[in-house]
């Protein structure tokens, strides 16, 4: 029997919580569970599709594409943190998670979330100076400065997730709580601390503050500038061709800030609501399996990369020579 919580100075230190998920009959319950599933190996492959071809072909190994890889090395452990604890949720009747179990998943959660804001505004940077500075991009844009950009990136997202660790993994939390929730995020945990959490919630707020707002701002400020740009180019062709560059990018950027702004704008209170699940599948599952979709669909260069890493894997060799131009 699984001892769920111990008494420590008159408070029942919690050692599991209950996680809530989407409570519904049986059958929807596989329903479920074979559409997220679908959803999840599907987000796995396409990432790594992405990766396998930007690596083996040489005309994708430039900063954008680089810069790419990254998002979906990312969004692979990003999905990966979330969907299996839910997938075994969905066939189980016990939905606990240990203490532990959850403060890390939560960890590498805001990890990751923490780093994609940051990436996208390093990639949104990256299309500003290929469009408005395309004669000094080579030099600006060197793998040097690729490679501590990204560094950086990463570097953040892992110091902002330990520093809000830091003040939620201290908080008490009473007996078993059960969260609203079908992972371990920072609203419901707050939401469930049996005692006052305005400190954490303060941490919290302003650590979201720098890590949303600063990066919105550099992804506004490059866009402007390079709609600015877009329309002093006299011809439509030219017009087209360079706004075709950044077109994918900004449509993953719309579909990633507008959900989470969504979650994370609101009040802790807020979680009490089903709806936030709702949204929260959102970016947690559906937009990691679109973000993979849009930049094939938009772009014809990794349309062409990919189209030969898969010929290839299935020819075996000499597929390269058969596809080169």
């Amino acid at each position: 029997m699984v001892i769920k919580g111990l008494q420590v100075d008159n408070w029942t230190e919690t050692t599991h919580f209950v996680l809530l998920g989407f409570p519904s009959r049986p059958a929807f319950q596989f329903l479920l569970f074979s559409v997220f599933l679908v959803t999840y190996l599907l987000t796995l492959a396409e990432n790594l599709l992405i990766i396998l071809a930007i690596r083996s072909d040489g005309q994708l190994h430039k900063p954008m594409y680089f810069f790419l890889s990254h998002l979906s090395f990312l969004e692979m452990w990003y999905v990966t943190v979330i969907s299996p604890k839910m997938l075994v949720d969905f066939l189980s009747k016990d939905k606990s998670i240990s203490f532990n179990g959850c403060m890390t998943q939560l960890y590498f959660f805001v990890t990751f979330v923490c780093t994609e804001y940051i990436l996208l505004a390093v990639m949104a940077f990256d299309r500003y100076v290929a469009i408005c500075n395309p004669l000094r991009y080579p030099v600006i844009m060197t793998n040097q400065l690729c490679g501590v950009m990204a560094g950086g990136c990463w570097f953040c997202g892992l110091m902002t997730a330990m520093i809000k660790m830091v003040f939620i993994a201290r908080l008490r939390y009473c007996g078993t709580p059960h969260i609203n929730h079908y992972f371990c995020d920072i609203s419901p945990l707050l939401n469930v601390s049996c005692e006052d959490s305005s400190q954490a919630e303060l941490v919290d707020f302003f650590l979201a503050l720098m890590v949303i707002a600063v990066p919105l701002c550099v992804v506004v400020t490059s866009y402007a500038i390079i709609l600015v740009t877009i329309l002093k180019i006299p011809s439509a062709q030219g017009r087209q061709k360079a706004f075709s560059t950044c077109a994918s990018h900004l449509t993953v950027v719309t579909l990633f800030y507008s959900t989470t702004l969504f979650t994370y704008a609101r009040p802790k209170l807020m979680y009490a609501y089903n709806s936030n699940k709702v949204v929260s599948v959102l970016y947690t599952v559906v937009v990691p399996l679109l973000n993979p979709i849009i930049y094939c669909l938009r772009n014809r260069d990794v349309k062409m990369a990919l189209k030969k890493t898969v010929l290839c894997n299935r020819s075996g060799s000499g597929g390269d020579e058969d596809f080169s131009s």
